[in-house]
């Protein structure tokens, strides 16, 4: 499969147009609305559960 880039380009040049590549003045941003904080929570709290339920004298109720 060609790609029509080159073509084009070509094209450019000879009939003598001007082809501008212009990065953005902004960053491109990228927002990932990603909730981790739940899982590790949870996980967090059975250790310590685990932990406490297996030492007992350590935190006196």
């Amino acid at each position: 499969m060609r790609t029509p880039f080159i073509p084009l380009l070509a094209a450019g040049l000879v009939l003598g147009g001007c082809i501008t590549v212009k990065a953005p003045e902004k960053p491109i941003e990228i927002n990932l609305n990603v909730n981790v904080r739940q899982e590790v929570v949870v996980k967090l709290q059975k250790d310590a559960g685990d932990f406490i339920s297996k030492n007992p004298e350590l935190f006196p109720q």
